[in-house]
């Protein structure tokens, strides 16, 4: 690759970041929205930067990033051997389709009073609820992973005499490897917007959930954007940590 396509691959995701900012400053410099609802890039960055330098934004980043790691942790340790079990039966997966069905189509935070009976308003609720979220997608997609692997390679080890259970584990699984980090990627982001929502909802003194609605109600403009914006960064930053993970270590993927 020559340089001039390395650069031009760095910078061609700028772009549409730059032209997102430039329709932002124009529409909050020319009055077209009450600059009070809508600060400028640069009030908006000088507000993040202080909440990173002397606020409790970082605090409120690691508490976020506490609770959104814990939940996901639980759910892949949870999801993922159960997505293969299920998926290594197309009869038991059967069994269970319509619950998984229903409750995947469920909003988690539809079901926050129930959480909140069963494990009271505090930390445990957010992450129980964003484990639930987070581990439906992870598991629907083990289980699509596992079901969908290929025909030819199942045989071929079952010609060859291999055992169930290490068809399972050194052909099914890797068959299924590629799905289910699609299925990280996405539990990931949902556990995010969960534990966002939660830390907004549900009884909070820290998180950037909180500092947002906090912002909001005291009509702190500037802050609220530089949280939603550092909110969107830790997004971000997690989806590319998982296209880098597949496709440096999941080669196999499609081949």
């Amino acid at each position: 690759m020559s340089r001039f396509e390395r650069w031009k691959q760095i910078g061609q995701p700028l772009i549409g970041v730059a032209g997102l900012l430039a329709v932002w400053e124009i529409a909050a410099q020319s009055g077209l929205v009450d600059p009070f609802l809508l600060p400028t890039v640069g009030q908006t960055v000088e507000a993040l930067a202080r909440g990173v330098t002397s606020g409790p934004l970082l605090g409120d980043l690691a508490g976020t990033l506490d609770r959104t790691g814990t939940s996901f942790f639980i759910a892949c340790v949870l999801a993922v051997p159960l997505g293969v079990a299920l998926g290594s039966s197309a009869n038991v997966y059967r069994s269970f389709e319509f619950v998984i069905d229903f409750f995947r189509s469920t909003p988690a935070s539809a079901l926050f009073p129930l959480f909140m009976v069963v494990f009271g308003a505090g930390d445990t609720t957010k992450i129980a609820a964003a484990t639930f979220g987070a581990g439906l997608v992870v598991l629907f997609n083990s289980a699509y992973g596992v079901m969908n692997a290929r025909k030819t390679r199942i045989l071929a080890g079952k010609v060859m005499g291999v055992g169930r259970l290490r068809l399972l584990l050194d052909i099914m699984l890797r068959e299924a490897m590629p799905q289910i980090i699609v299925g990280m990627r996405g539990g990931v982001s949902i556990a995010l917007i969960i534990i966002i929502v939660s830390e907004m909802l549900i009884g909070s003194s820290d998180g950037l959930g909180y500092r947002i609605y906090a912002a909001q109600v005291l009509f702190d403009m500037p802050t609220m954007y530089g949280v939603i914006f550092a909110t969107g960064a830790v997004g971000y930053a997690f989806n590319l940590f998982f296209l880098i993970l597949d496709r440096r270590f999941i080669h196999w993927g499609g081949k």
